[in-house]
């Protein structure tokens, strides 16, 4: 296969810009916000250019704790990103939401770095960052809805068991629409770049289950955590 011809170059990406911009008229128009897309997209742009180097060194050292630092940074920057849909903010909710993203995140990550892959070493940064980066960005957007909607609902007044229940169903959904649709209308980010890539579609399969699997498992127990956390500010 000639890889080649995947080649993308930044002027090519303007072409991906045209549905981009409608988006942000139709935002700017319903919404009225006029900063927090445009700061978004350039948040975006800035911070993969940045991490493309970053990974280039990374990926070429050999050290864990190089690793573990990059992993801690993943996990605060999670934690913070993961309550900026609240409207009120504390120490404690920061600490439970980096609490959840850590506990639920890292427990997936060690089953799938261990058991399903038997990395070696298991600090292989190829392997472990992206994956570490799909599992914590999964489990901190779950969390991000759940705290949302706990909000919601404990300002309706419901008690806790019944804004807990519906926080973690809401969370969940995207989650579960994703395990109903792929395969029928989605074929996944990891699977369709290893089927370009040239590997064979059984195999992406495989690659695809796991990462199914471990969204939904970090993902689940992480909002978990974080609302039986929420129960003694309830």
């Amino acid at each position: 296969m000639n890889t080649s011809l995947y080649n993308i170059s930044f002027l090519n990406l303007f072409w991906v810009m045209i549905p981009v911009a409608l988006v942000i008229v139709i935002y700017i128009r319903w919404t009225q916000d006029r900063t927090t897309l445009f700061y978004a997209l350039f948040r975006m742009l800035i911070q993969l250019v940045l991490i493309g180097y970053v990974l280039t060194y990374i990926f070429n050292s050999n050290s864990s704790y190089l690793v573990i630092l990059i992993l801690s940074v993943m996990l605060v920057a999670a934690s913070m990103i993961a309550l900026r849909p609240l409207q009120k903010k504390s120490k404690n909710l920061y600490l439970y939401a980096f609490i959840s993203i850590c506990i639920g995140g890292l427990f997936t990550l060690v089953m799938v770095v261990f058991g399903v892959l038997d990395l070696n070493p298991w600090y292989e940064p190829r392997f472990l960052i992206p994956l570490a980066g799909m599992i914590f960005a999964n489990a901190m957007n779950a969390v991000s809805i759940a705290a949302e909607r706990f909000e919601s609902e404990s300002s309706r007044e419901n008690s806790y068991r019944e804004a807990r229940a519906t926080s973690y169903k809401a969370a969940l959904i995207p989650i579960i629409n994703a395990l109903f649709a792929v395969g029928l209308v989605s074929l996944p980010g990891m699977m369709t770049g290893q089927i370009l890539s040239g590997v064979d579609p059984l195999i992406a399969v495989r690659y695809q289950m796991m990462v199914m699997l471990m969204i939904l498992g970090s993902a689940g127990i992480s909002v978990a955590i974080y609302l039986l956390l929420l129960k003694k500010e309830a």
